[in-house]
């Protein structure tokens, strides 16, 4: 009688510690399900758990979710869904990895960290301090979304050009050892 109820007590403390860890746990709480729903960017095939903290999740008035890595991926889509109109754009907090606004959050265009899948950096925090710490630490410029998304496009030629001469070195690179 004493060991089932120890047994029972044991069953009740992992399942406790299994329902509340969520709350408790940080690290998992910018894991959410539009990484599990869409692991890797349909434009890059980049990891979007590896860059949570650009990636992007648009959700179309046709009911099409699409997840992305970067903003610069996002971009691409939008301009080839010409015919469908983004309800919802999240995107990472680049600190927490939680998913925000886009259009709320607060965008730091450049600086000297690199970005993803661009030259020019374009990353989203929840929190104004936030960036203009990241600011303070790297440089950049504050910017609203609408600002970053024109950024986007415009840098959208020199980005192509680029990931192109990166795949095109790799592939020779991969030549060389063969």
């Amino acid at each position: 009688m004493r060991r089932n109820g120890w047994t029972l007590m044991t069953l009740l403390c992992v399942a406790a510690a299994l329902v509340l860890s969520p709350l408790t746990d940080a690290p998992k709480a910018w894991a959410q399900d539009d990484i599990a729903a869409h692991k890797a960017c349909p434009y890059c095939g980049m990891d979007r758990h590896k860059f949570a903290h650009s990636r992007m999740l648009i959700t179309y008035d046709n009911g099409n979710e699409i997840g992305f890595c970067s903003m610069r991926c996002a971009a691409v889509d939008m301009a080839n869904s010409i015919d469908s109109a983004p309800v919802s754009i999240q995107v990472g907090d680049f600190n927490t990895k939680a998913l925000i606004d886009a259009e709320s959050a607060h965008w730091v265009l450049g600086g000297k960290k690199m970005g993803v899948m661009t030259k020019r950096a374009k990353w989203a925090f929840a929190d104004k301090a936030d960036a203009e710490a990241f600011i303070k630490a790297n440089g950049g410029e504050l910017v609203d979304f609408e600002s970053a998304m024109k950024a986007a496009y415009t840098d959208l030629y020199e980005d192509n050009r680029m990931i192109r001469e990166k795949r095109k070195m790799k592939r020779m690179k991969m030549k060389q050892k063969s």
